[in-house]
């Protein structure tokens, strides 16, 4: 036997998963092909208002009113940091502005300017008319029980950290 036989013996080779561990492994790597599509559709939708997906999201985020950064970041799961260098990208071309937070001296409040706003209607309708293109092609039926399912898939996935032994291989 050679070293490198040696070697490879002392691979350990993971324990098989189940047929409903292969079955969530089946939902992710799908999900994970679904987010690549998403990402790449709205790169698209988002272009001819001039904007990437990155922007269009924090865009919308501030939709309903203005809002933290630190709150944007929460809600979109992404680090305060980059979500802070497109806020302030948005600013500097006029898309949005900060103002002064009543109730935080520092956390100023990110809002959509008219431009802003109507960067994203003009991405709204882009998207919605996409929505209702895909709606007619799969189904409401179908999409109102994936959603139902998404939504167990997510709640569980939320509620169920990886084992000790997954966070140790990092």
């Amino acid at each position: 036997m050679t070293n490198v036989d040696v070697r490879q013996d002392a691979v350990k080779i993971p324990a098989p998963r189940s047929t409903a561990g292969e079955a969530f492994n089946d939902v992710l790597l799908l999900v994970l092909r679904l987010h690549g599509s998403f990402t790449a559709a709205g790169e698209a939708l988002a272009k001819p208002a001039g904007q990437t997906l990155a922007r269009w999201l924090v865009l919308d985020r501030c939709r309903d009113g203005p809002a933290t950064v630190s709150k944007i970041a929460r809600r979109l799961r992404l680090a305060r940091q980059s979500v802070q260098r497109i806020a302030d990208i948005l600013v500097a071309d006029g898309l949005c502005l900060y103002r002064d937070n009543p109730h935080h001296q520092r956390a100023k409040l990110l809002e959509l300017t008219t431009p802003g706003r109507s960067a994203l209607y003009t991405i709204d309708d882009a998207q919605h008319q996409w929505c209702d293109t895909l709606a007619t092609t799969i189904g409401e039926p179908t999409l109102r029980r994936t959603t139902a399912a998404l939504h167990r898939i997510t709640d569980a996935v939320e509620t169920t950290p990886p084992s000790p032994a997954t966070q140790r291989s990092k």
